[in-house]
């Protein structure tokens, strides 16, 4: 089994940082258009005229899809697509509350709504996912007066798929399968999907997102979730034998990265 002590010893997904880094370079237009531009220069010094067509018409095309994507009603809508496919809140009880970090600009609501959820008695346990942001939200509980008793973490995970592999080996010993899922409304979806495959019945209770991201945070938001999406489905992570699979793999990582650092 996955040794928590030492996860800080895991090396960090260098997927995910340059998905994140790939991201925030597309909600940049002057970069895009700079690089667009760059293209075209070397185009027309090195293809032939009938060549030179074909190649600005295909970069005036991927510049007009651009701008669609980064539009606001695109993003709206696409946001709009991920919740509806979402299942309803029933109401009914579970076993914990488990929320997943995104950084401390999205700490607050998620900690708001948390409590709410253990206050109305949804669940007994709040359960704090993520490398950076567990620590910080279970201090945020502690001072919405939320018992410690009432609450647990994991300061390991920096993917979502993490963030359900270290909740499943924290949780999963104490016989919790029923879960509320608090995450943003954009990477709900995902998340969702990826936690049922570790064998968690969820509940998804998505948080608003905090204004202070603005349009080209949101914009950000949502297409590297559909890009997210495709990406873990074609990893098959939505799979509970590939999700299980992974779950023995990196049991076995940490094993071998502890016993080097003893």
């Amino acid at each position: 089994m996955l040794n928590l002590a030492v996860c800080s010893a895991l090396p960090t997904s260098s997927w995910t940082a340059f998905t994140k880094l790939v991201s925030q370079w597309l909600m940049h237009p002057l970069w895009i258009i700079l690089g667009l531009a760059i293209l075209l220069g070397i185009a027309q010094l090195l293809l032939r005229r009938r060549q030179r067509r074909v190649f600005n018409l295909t970069i005036a095309s991927l510049l007009l899809l651009y701008g669609l994507a980064i539009a606001p009603p695109s993003v709206n809508l696409a946001e709009k697509a991920l919740v509806s496919l979402l299942p309803k809140d029933s109401g009914a009880r579970a076993d914990a509350i488990v929320i997943l970090g995104r950084g401390s600009v999205f700490n607050p609501s998620r900690v708001e709504l948390a409590t709410k959820l253990w206050q109305t008695d949804r669940a007994p346990l709040i359960f704090t996912s993520g490398m950076s942001d567990s620590p910080v939200m279970l201090k945020m509980l502690e001072e919405q007066g939320i018992p410690e008793a009432a609450l647990d973490g994991e300061g390991c995970s920096q993917t979502t798929q993490e963030n359900a592999l270290f909740s499943v080996e924290a949780l999963q010993p104490k016989g919790i399968k029923r879960i509320l899922l608090i995450t943003d409304s954009p990477h709900m979806l995902r998340s969702l999907l990826t936690f049922q495959s570790f064998g968690f019945d969820v509940t998804p209770i998505p948080s608003p997102l905090p204004r202070e991201i603005g349009r080209r945070g949101k914009a950000t938001l949502v297409l590297r979730e559909y890009a997210g999406l495709v990406t873990y489905g074609l990893r098959g992570r939505f799979f509970p034998s590939e999700s299980r699979a992974s779950l023995e793999q990196n049991s076995e990582e940490s094993a071998h990265v502890f016993s080097a650092h003893v």
